[in-house]
């Protein structure tokens, strides 16, 4: 009785260590990692419907219509963001509350903010977008203080510090204000600078003559080329229609 009932025990053992693996392979949620049922497909590697794209700032425009009419802010050297107000004539005092006036002579300029993912044009400065990261805003920022300055031909490049700039020398001046850039490149060594393609915030076009790059979906060139101010020297201007012609890179992970 003991032999037989031990061998029946035996039995089962062999018919369950049998029929588990298939019981695993044809039972709902049972298939084994790393392989796909039989007789069905192979998981999509799209993302899934209504997934939010990348952000991607604009490189080109149809129009050189740059005037905004929206809210805009300051942030101050505490760190507080304040409202805005536009510097007023010299003689002119202000009354106003709540904002943060700027001298029409001041050093350094505004540190301005709006709402959005968008650079916005005001005053002739740039405004950087609040969902921005603070290097893009740095980028921005830096860009300003030299807005209004001379074309100087090799300008920027013995040193960052300069009474006006070259296209490439406007470039890298921004980049380094953003700490991305630790010395002064020419345009055809922004050629091969940082990551191949289009940024998701800033962009860099170059070629062996010149240099220019689209912040947030503003341009920060020398050349006045699709610009109606026809102004030259450091300037945000509005986007080209097409980028033709130009070596085109960003900053990594921006």
């Amino acid at each position: 009785m003991r032999v037989r009932t031990l061998s029946a025990f035996l039995g089962s053992l062999v018919i369950l260590a049998v029929s588990a693996p298939t019981a695993l392979a044809t039972s709902p949620g049972g298939a084994v990692a790393g392989t796909t049922p039989a007789g069905s497909a192979p998981a999509s590697t799209k993302p899934a419907a209504g997934a939010t794209p990348i952000h991607a700032s604009p490189i080109t425009a149809r129009s050189p219509h740059l005037s905004y009419k929206g809210p805009v802010y300051e942030k101050t050297a505490t760190g507080e963001i304040v409202p805005y107000q536009a510097p007023q004539a010299a003689g002119q005092l202000s009354t106003a509350t709540g904002g943060s006036p700027v001298g029409v002579t001041a050093d350094a300029k505004p540190q301005l903010l709006v709402p959005g993912s968008l650079a916005r044009y005001v005053n002739g400065l740039a405004a950087a977008p609040m969902s921005a990261p603070a290097a893009v805003q740095d980028v921005i920022w830096a860009g300003n203080q030299i807005i209004g300055l001379p074309y100087i031909f090799g300008g920027g490049h013995a040193s960052f510090e300069s009474p006006g700039y070259d296209c490439s020398g406007t470039v890298s001046f921004a980049l380094h204000g953003a700490s991305l850039l630790a010395a002064p490149e020419d345009s055809s060594e922004l050629m091969v600078w940082g990551s191949h393609g289009v940024g998701r915030w800033v962009t860099i076009f170059s070629n062996p003559g010149h240099a220019y790059m689209d912040v947030a979906g503003l341009r920060l060139d020398t050349s006045a080329a699709d610009d109606p101010s026809n102004q030259q020297g450091p300037r945000w201007r509005p986007l080209r229609p097409e980028n033709g012609g130009y070596t085109v890179r960003h900053p990594l992970g921006l």
